[in-house]
């Protein structure tokens, strides 16, 4: 009757992985005919980080619901700590990379971009039909 929170979180992974995969081909497609070889790997580049911040983040839920409160609010923050730290020390490798052009970066903010939106938009839809119980059952 109730879905559990790993099959929402799994609803989440496999939408997400099917909206990073059609931003990587599309994102490819357009930077592979804007700026040649350097957009594909831009467009690859900012997907795979996309997929690997949605990944994290359902992780980190499914981790913190085997917790108390507390231990959920820590799992969770714990995660976006995780996430910016990634994200500095990711794209600060990116500006300094030599095979990333400069005509190449904004394909790796579009195709971010575009997936944080898009990913935002599935969990809202996925949690908002989710049926989840507001207490625990006790055996």
């Amino acid at each position: 009757m109730f879905d559990s929170l790993s099959t929402v979180m799994a609803r989440v992974l496999k939408l997400g992985s099917l909206l990073v995969l059609a931003i990587a081909l599309l994102g490819s497609l357009v930077g592979f005919l804007v700026i040649g070889i350097s957009g594909v790997y831009a467009a690859l580049i900012g997907s795979g980080a996309a997929f690997l911040f949605t990944a994290l983040t359902a992780l980190s839920v499914l981790i913190g619901s085997k917790l108390n409160l507390a231990g959920f609010l820590g799992a969770v923050l714990g995660g976006w700590l995780v996430k910016m730290v990634l994200f500095l020390i990711g794209f600060s490798m990116l500006n300094k990379a030599e095979w990333l052009t400069r005509e190449s970066r904004p394909i790796v903010f579009f195709t971010v971009v575009a997936a944080v939106i898009g990913g935002l938009v599935i969990d809202t839809m996925i949690v908002s039909k989710a049926r989840l119980t507001a207490t625990e059952e006790k055996p």
